[in-house]
């Protein structure tokens, strides 16, 4: 054989070992398709096992509802779907674009007015009021306040002595002595 007629043989038969090694592959990747059946022809069944179980029920063949409650139950049906569609359509209410501030505070015809100063009021030195300054007698564990304008102030009235306890002005100021 020359060297020409060489190459065309193996270029045949080259051809021939990919189209066995195409439908080698493509039967790995498809699978046979006479494992399962030896009839390549026959079809799938149209009754699953499921459909088989589970059929719909079937009606009487007779008529259960007369035919003015049929036509009743259709009229009532046509007159529900028209009121809800009606109400789908319609056009939603218009929205107030108001803020809290705008509705309850900015009131037509409103006034402000600054109440009069009746007490002069220095912020650095003054106590300031909370609840606790004002509800200072029901507060339990604290001990007893001798000045209603320090009641937070500790106690020290059980370890002075008697002599220095008796000559305390504020204390005589608020026993009325003086």
């Amino acid at each position: 054989m020359s060297a020409e007629g060489t190459r065309a043989h193996d270029a045949a038969r080259g051809d021939e070992a990919e189209e066995e090694e195409e439908s080698s592959a493509q039967k790995h990747r498809y699978g046979r398709r006479d494992l399962l059946s030896a009839d390549l022809d026959s079809g799938m069944e149209s009754v699953t096992t499921h459909r088989a179980a589970f059929s719909a029920p079937k009606g009487a063949g007779v008529r259960q509802r007369g035919r003015r409650a049929e036509l009743l139950q259709t009229h009532l049906a046509r007159l529900i779907r028209q009121q809800e569609q009606a109400r789908s359509e319609a056009p939603p209410p218009l929205t107030d674009f108001c803020s809290t501030t705008q509705r309850d505070f900015s009131v037509q015809g409103f006034v402000p007015v600054t109440p009069q100063v009746t007490q002069v009021h220095d912020y650095t030195s003054d106590p300031a009021v909370t609840f606790w300054s004002e509800n200072y007698r029901q507060i339990q564990g604290v001990s007893a306040t001798q000045t209603p304008n320090t009641p937070f102030r500790k106690s020290t009235a059980f370890s002075k002595p008697i002599g220095e306890r008796l000559d305390d002005p504020e204390l005589r100021h608020h026993n009325g002595d003086i």
